[in-house]
């Protein structure tokens, strides 16, 4: 889900804004550029990767003027490209929808918190607790981390958004279509989570090492 709307305060919006540029800037010091430059097959991955995402983020439901529901794939591309070049991709996704006039400018801030930092830290989480003290089993990995930790990351980004609009929307009504939303909230997270999980399952079978989070040796060559 994105704000289509300006519908929250100028202040959050500016905050929200400031969050968003401070942890883009923190991941832009990972140089995620550097595996980019020299893995060609890297390169064409994510560059493929990133298109799709634009391009499926063009096929949105419209549940109210201000807000619009999306599958977002930015727990997806964190397993599969880690945190830094997954956030890349987001950002990428929302400034295409800035460059088509489906959100404003202004909302750039909220909407890369939301849909990009959110998950993306939600997904982090849940891959450190798998990989540090979990057992190394492959289906372990691929149901916590792919479809549950999917589930979550969406739960995340809606949470996010509704406690955003309860805090500082400048329409009173806003608030109550937020908590209408909400109920949508069980319907978004098994479309999002069987979609990453199934993605990440065929990725895992036949090219694990494209997966940057999964290490095949540890979970799949194990004694």
């Amino acid at each position: 889900m994105s704000f289509s709307e300006p519908i929250l305060a100028p202040w959050l919006l500016v905050v929200c804004g400031l969050i968003s540029l401070t942890v883009m800037a923190l991941a832009l010091a990972q140089r995620p550029w550097r595996p980019l430059l020299a893995d060609t097959g890297l390169q064409h991955r994510w560059l493929a990767a990133s298109l799709a995402v634009v391009l499926l983020w063009q096929l949105r439901a419209q549940s109210v003027d201000w807000l619009t529901l999306h599958l977002m794939l930015t727990a997806l591309m964190t397993l599969i490209f880690k945190a830094p070049l997954a956030l890349l991709t987001n950002l990428l996704a929302n400034l295409s929808l800035v460059v088509l006039g489906k959100a404003g400018w202004p909302l750039l801030g909220v909407n890369v918190l939301i849909t990009g930092l959110v998950p993306v830290m939600v997904m982090v989480a849940i891959w450190r607790i798998v990989d540090r003290y979990l057992p190394d089993n492959l289906m372990i990995f691929l149901f916590v981390c792919g479809f549950f930790g999917a589930a979550l990351a969406t739960l995340g980004t809606g949470l996010a958004g509704l406690g955003l609009v309860i805090m500082a929307a400048t329409d009173p009504e806003a608030v109550y279509l937020a908590k209408e939303y909400a109920l949508f909230l069980p319907l978004l997270m098994p479309s999002e989570a069987f979609i990453t999980g199934m993605l990440l399952s065929v990725l895992m079978v036949y090219h694990p090492g494209w997966v940057a989070t999964f290490n095949d040796h540890r979970y799949i060559d194990t004694k």
